[in-house]
């Protein structure tokens, strides 16, 4: 077996040659075999990126319209990353090569967290956008848009390398 051209380094990269190979797994969660998961994703992301900018809008510009954009936003992420989450939390209890993984493990635990945060992060707000906002409301996005980023980077480990919840006809678990 030849050394493959990629890293390995455990916990952030996990490489199995076998895997490399593998035609992978379906998703739990598909339309005519098109995995949802990660088309469902980029909803919340989107929206609580955009959280983060409108926050930062409202800091140049103390506009109070940034402030209620931030709160939309928020909330529209938070009710669609609820819906991402069951479709994740279906393949990561469905197919036993999620949970082999490290990334699978470490994508569910930020995923978790960062729904956890952001309904903290929308209550802060709900009442009162502008004095929710700063400074708390601010980290918690700055935080928020920081784990989006890494926990995306697991997500796209499982998806790339590992071959989960891709077209493919492999077992459920490692090859």
């Amino acid at each position: 077996m030849a050394t493959p051209p990629y890293p390995d380094i455990p916990a952030v990269i996990e490489n199995d040659e076998r895997e490399y190979e593998d035609s992978g797994v379906p998703s739990s969660v598909a339309i005519a075999g098109h995995p949802l998961h990660p088309l469902l994703v980029t909803f919340p992301i989107g929206f609580l990126t955009g959280a983060l900018g409108s926050d930062v809008g409202y800091w140049l510009t103390s506009d109070p319209f940034w402030a209620r954009a931030s709160l939309w936003l928020i909330g529209a992420g938070l009710v669609t990353a609820i819906v991402a989450a069951v479709t994740g939390m279906s393949d990561f209890i469905k197919i036993e090569r999620v949970r082999q993984h490290t990334a699978g493990w470490a994508h569910m635990i930020l995923n978790v967290s960062l729904l956890a945060l952001t309904i903290v992060n929308f209550l802060l707000r709900l009442n009162d956008p502008i004095k929710g906002l700063m400074p708390w409301g601010f980290v918690l996005s700055f935080i928020i848009g920081t784990l989006l980023g890494i926990s995306g980077w697991y997500g796209a480990e499982l998806i790339y390398r590992h071959k989960i919840a891709v077209i493919g006809n492999s077992t459920n678990s490692k090859p």
